[in-house]
């Protein structure tokens, strides 16, 4: 089982960008994604973008991570 969290590209440097996951904020690999724009949301697992995402669809799944974290007594750090 692999999970993975959708983010909002804040800031993009070459093949990484800033992402941020509900306020949490990392650098991930960009390279798989083909035009990456500040603003979208992607898909990311183990440090890389796997895959674009609708906004729509992303806030609810971050919603969802959000439920389940809280469910589990973590923070979503404890989850990325």
């Amino acid at each position: 089982m692999c999970l993975a969290i959708p983010g909002k590209i804040l800031e993009i440097d070459g093949n990484s960008a800033l992402i941020d996951f509900d306020g949490i904020k990392q650098k991930v690999i960009i390279a798989l994604i083909q035009n990456p724009e500040i603003g979208k949301y992607v898909i990311i697992h183990a440090g890389y973008a796997i895959e674009m995402m609708n906004e729509k669809d992303a806030l609810e799944a971050i919603e969802q991570w959000n439920e389940l974290a809280e469910e589990q007594n973590l923070d979503l750090s404890d989850i990325l």
